[in-house]
């Protein structure tokens, strides 16, 4: 695995941390309108670094989360969740 590869899952885990804190917040304060548009840019962000990632190393869930090339096959490296850190 490159370094590139492993810094954007780093960058995934850390986007997607901050969408998980900030949808705990906004489930007690359902009206704070700062950290809503905070969760949504966290959303859109985890969105894209997400499809960048698919796009350069393959997808990161399976089951109907990411389309597949032909032939078929998902990756020819470890998954994101078997990679020893």
């Amino acid at each position: 695995m490159s370094h590139d590869q492993l810094a954007l899952l780093h960058e995934i885990q850390a986007v997607e941390f901050a969408c998980i804190d900030l949808q705990l917040y906004l489930d007690t304060h359902p009206d704070d309108h700062r950290a809503l548009a905070d969760y949504n840019a966290q959303a859109q962000k985890m969105a894209s670094l997400k499809a960048e990632y698919a796009e350069r190393y393959g997808p990161l869930m399976h089951f109907g989360h990411e389309p597949a090339g032909y032939a078929w096959a998902w990756v020819h490296e470890p998954w994101p969740w078997e990679i020893a850190y």
